[in-house]
């Protein structure tokens, strides 16, 4: 394999979900810089590859992106094949767009390997299907952390009528409630909070927008977590949730 840079996604932390595409990359690395989240039972995959820990954690010390950056310049002009290993996919919420960007322009190539981002990941281990017929045709996936504190158009994502996952959001689940419900959204709307997606410690919370605040205060929410916001987070793919859908979809399943 040629110097270069990989960013490769680990997915949400089942080492079964990466992609096989991640594990040639990881195979060939000469130096891998690894993020917080990812799962150290992946790293089995770097056979003689130096292994630097570069984690950013919201309320942590992190390290300096501007830093990441250099690093992965040095080795690659090192003759070296960097992969940049990040929890869930590099280019949802994980700077893969930047980093890639920032290394094009010099000169170094680089290639982008997706992995399964958290938001589907735990959903699909609580068996919620994110867009159903008849139900929710579409997903939106925000974060509630923004670098430079700007706020989101809540009032459009509570009239967009698709599920909204939301990464980043449990410091921040009054404010989320309070701007859902001006903008317009049903006090009953149905929430799922999700902890550590797809490990096997992860735990779920169901809940509604009125209540999800001190739901998850009494269940003791902690990041890493997904919020997912619309009618499905009341389903469970099952014989017994389809007896609940709605007339029409039901009539689809049979």
């Amino acid at each position: 394999m040629n110097a270069k840079v990989w960013l490769v996604g680990a997915g949400p932390g089942d080492p079964e979900l990466l992609t096989l595409k991640a594990v040639r990359a990881l195979r060939e690395a000469d130096v891998v810089l690894i993020d917080d989240l990812v799962n150290d039972v992946v790293l089995e995959h770097c056979v003689g590859a130096r292994i630097i820990p570069v984690g950013k954690r919201g309320g942590c010390r992190s390290t300096p992106q501007a830093f990441i950056h250099r690093l992965m310049l040095r080795y690659a002009r090192q003759g070296k094949c960097v992969v940049r290993l990040k929890g869930g996919d590099p280019c949802i919420f994980g700077r893969g767009g930047e980093e890639a960007a920032w290394l094009r322009e010099r000169g170094v190539e680089v290639e982008l390997v997706n992995g399964i981002t958290a938001g589907l990941a735990g959903a699909t281990q609580c068996a919620i299907p994110l867009t159903l017929r008849g139900v929710a045709r579409g997903v939106t996936l925000v974060t509630a952390h923004t670098q430079d504190g700007s706020r989101l158009n809540w009032q459009a994502l509570a009239q967009s009528g698709t599920t909204l996952v939301i990464y980043m959001g449990v410091a921040k689940l009054g404010e989320i409630r309070e701007q859902l419900l001006a903008g317009g959204m049903a006090t009953d709307t149905p929430v799922a909070m999700i902890e550590n997606a797809s490990l096997p410690h992860q735990r779920e919370c169901r809940s509604d927008l009125a209540a999800m605040e001190e739901d998850a205060g009494a269940f003791q929410l902690k990041s890493p977590a997904i919020l997912v916001i619309g009618t499905v987070a009341a389903c469970a793919m099952s014989s017994q949730w389809e007896r609940g859908l709605p007339a029409m979809v039901a009539d689809q399943n049979a």
